[in-house]
């Protein structure tokens, strides 16, 4: 029987939403493994839009699930109505809009709050033993609201290859337990049914971080 994974998508476009290779090398891989997949975001405001060309924001105000249906192609539905009994797993891309979108992390670092949809959402598929999968800057989430896990976004010195290496020293400080993987690794924590993968974390070449997301998804396939 066909595995059904929400996706969960924060806008479009690296700086002000979901990645956008991210979000389409997770739907390749879970189209290959023949999963049901269903896209959902936040009816509601970004943060912020940010000019792609210049990395700049500028005045313009845009709507988080009106932005994530240019990824899913009209195909999105509100977060709100997500409903974790229907889903057997549950797979979130990175880009800004993770700590800018579905929670506060690019203004309050650990300190943040999550989207409050998303933190049941999160805690609800976390205590009905269905696993979660996270690339990129979205296992941030789950340091915050999983207390204790285990988790990856890729390697913890900083470097021309790891720029943001300093999100795993976060990670620790916030009581999780960071573990160094490759670009085209994932980490499994089977405890919490927990499955992460660097993604863009890394400047890396597309299709090593298409690769990484594709074992992310073999192995939340494999826990749900």
């Amino acid at each position: 029987m066909a595995k059904r994974v929400a996706v969960i998508l924060s806008g479009c476009g690296v700086y002000d939403g979901t990645e956008i290779h991210e979000a389409s090398a997770v739907l390749v891989h879970l189209s290959r493994a023949g999963a049901k997949v269903q896209m959902f975001a936040p009816d509601a405001y970004q943060m912020h839009v940010v000019n792609h060309c210049e990395g700049k924001p500028t005045e313009e105000k845009r709507n988080i699930l009106q932005e994530s249906a240019r990824i899913a192609r009209g195909d999105v539905t509100d977060l709100a109505k997500l409903d974790v009994s229907a889903f057997d797993a549950a797979i979130i891309p990175g880009g800004f809009g993770v700590a800018k979108n579905l929670s506060d992390w690019a203004v309050k670092n650990k300190n943040c709050t999550i989207q409050p949809h998303l933190e049941k959402l999160i805690k609800d598929f976390h205590k009905a033993g269905k696993p979660l999968g996270m690339c990129c800057i979205s296992p941030i989430l789950a340091a915050k609201l999983l207390p204790g896990c285990e988790l990856t976004v890729g390697q913890d010195k900083e470097c021309e290859k790891w720029p943001y290496a300093q999100t795993a020293g976060a990670m620790k400080d916030m009581g999780c337990k960071h573990v160094n993987k490759d670009v085209d690794e994932a980490h499994v924590d089977v405890k919490n049914k927990l499955v992460t993968t660097s993604a863009f974390m890394c400047n890396a070449p597309f299709h090593k971080v298409f690769d990484g997301i594709g074992v992310m998804v073999q192995e939340t396939l494999k826990l749900a």
